[in-house]
């Protein structure tokens, strides 16, 4: 069984690998009549794209998306939309020493013994590349929620975090790290330079609040909102760690100090004065901000010779030849946003089907 697709009603399937002729989505359960075509969906391709700075893969790819279906006279039709985004810039002659041993970190070993037969170029379908097709997907999700604002950024890169004082959304495109802090962006072009001349890589913490998320959405034990988040950040290449609200740091407080207390707001409902849940109770929304963090390991793919074994299972080392990201949550960030988006679309539209 392979499973290539994510949601119950608003659904996703993506296809294609990071060096074949092009990858994509196909988006079905999306209500018809809503306005979409290429333009809609590029602004939040070109946030992921690579080659935009030197703290990036130099792989340079359009990262075009192309409607094939699914949209009429610029507006959705309720059928099946598929997207593609072609490959331009691939260059698999770099891995030819990935096609006789395996990666340390990497994907390579994993998928050659399930399938006994694995894609060396990039890593196939375990490649980075492939969240360019949910960053596409997650762009039409959008438009399926726009009473939500869903914003994402990097507070930590190998270990240096943001100063939460610090805190302004205007320097989070600002800057190329997604950086809400002015003061660790610069930090960070330092910290990260060192580590891409090094041949090595970091690893980062991605936060992303959706804000406007109604009290109601989600389902209570095998539907819940915050599984459904964790299961599908889960998903991202790299992510070792999700958090939801405090996360971690909750199972450090005591019971009084972890509750989110209420008092009487207007319209009759409740105002919080915490949120230590991240917005979500009992696997439903609250109608507070919905909060998850992601965490990204270090890039697997280093110039930095690793002990590791052929496929005949010799001793060996390998050094990653090609162009990777020195630290791939920093691109990672949009795709944090487009599973957010991805994610509260099928919710919406669990709930309306439910509730009516």
């Amino acid at each position: 069984m392979s499973v290539n697709t994510f949601g119950r009603v608003f659904r996703f399937t993506t296809w294609g690998e990071s060096h074949g002729p092009a990858l994509g989505a196909v988006v079905d359960g999306c209500p018809p009549g809503l306005e979409l075509d290429e333009a809609a969906i590029q602004p939040f391709l070109d946030a992921r794209k690579p080659g935009t700075s030197k703290f990036t893969t130099q792989r340079r790819e359009a990262d075009e998306v192309k409607i094939l279906s699914g949209v009429f006279e610029g507006k959705t039709t309720g059928t099946p939309i598929s997207l593609m985004i072609e490959n331009t810039d691939q260059r698999s002659k770099d891995y030819s020493d990935v096609a006789l041993a395996y990666r340390p970190g990497h994907a390579d070993y994993a998928y050659d013994a399930k399938y006994g037969f694995r894609d060396y170029r990039g890593g196939g379908r375990s490649s980075a590349r492939e969240t360019a097709a949910r960053v596409a997907a997650g762009a039409v999700a959008r438009l399926v929620i726009p009473e939500v604002t869903i914003l994402a950024y990097v507070t930590e890169i190998g270990g240096d975090a943001i100063d939460p004082a610090n805190f302004d959304a205007a320097q989070i495109r600002a800057n190329p790290f997604f950086c809400p802090d002015a003061a660790a962006a610069e930090r960070w072009a330092e910290l990260v330079d060192k580590a891409r001349l090094d041949g090595s890589s970091l690893g980062a913490v991605v936060e992303c609040i959706a804000t406007g998320v109604p009290a109601g959405w989600g389902a209570p034990l095998y539907g819940k909102l915050d599984a459904d988040l964790a299961a599908a950040m889960m998903g991202i290449n790299a992510v070792k760690a999700v958090e939801i609200g405090d996360g971690f740091a909750a199972a450090r407080l005591r019971g009084e100090d972890n509750a989110d207390p209420m008092r009487p707001g207007a319209d009759g409902k409740p105002e919080f004065t915490a949120n230590h849940a991240g917005g979500i109770a009992g696997g439903i929304a609250t109608g507070q901000p919905v909060v998850v963090r992601v965490g990204f390991k270090p890039t697997s793919s280093i110039l930095i010779p690793q002990e590791t074994i052929t496929r005949e299972g010799t001793a060996t080392q390998l050094a990653t030849k090609g162009r990777h990201d020195p630290c791939v949550g920093i691109r990672g960030t949009p795709v944090v946003e487009a599973m957010m988006a991805l994610v509260l679309a099928d919710h919406k539209l669990l709930h309306r089907g439910q509730i009516g």
